[in-house]
């Protein structure tokens, strides 16, 4: 069984450009557009690693991170944060294991990113729906 991934970012292009890199990585994948579908993911959808960006409309990396973390059966997955530079978000958000910039050769960090947290996702991750 393949670990799931849960990706959630609010830019169609960017959201599709990180699934199709983990798919093509042997991941299961799931996606959202912002923190709230993400919620409703993760009622059914254990992943072993979450991918999301901090500045997304109706619920952001923030508080989806904060909501992540407050349950025990979520509290350990692995998160990467995407942003832009510019962000400060990768001085802000110490929740995260690893941060990939937006503005930088996406594909070429999630190697990076992947490589870095390789041991924490990959005992992890189910789907138990869908």
């Amino acid at each position: 069984m393949s670990v799931v991934a849960l990706v959630v970012d609010d830019s169609m292009v960017i959201r599709h450009t990180i699934c199709r890199f983990l798919e093509d990585h042997g991941f299961g994948v799931e996606s959202a557009s912002n923190g709230i579908e993400a919620l409703e993911i993760l009622e059914r959808v254990l992943p072993g690693l979450i991918i999301t960006d901090m500045q997304m409309p109706v619920m952001g990396g923030s508080e989806l991170i904060s909501a992540i973390k407050s349950k025990p059966a979520t509290a350990k997955i692995p998160i990467v944060i995407v942003t832009g530079r510019s962000s400060g978000y990768d001085r802000k958000e110490a929740r995260a294991e690893f941060t990939i910039f937006k503005d930088i050769d996406i594909q070429e960090q999630l190697e990076k990113a992947l490589v870095a947290i390789a041991t924490q996702c990959s005992a992890k991750g189910h789907a138990s729906g869908k």
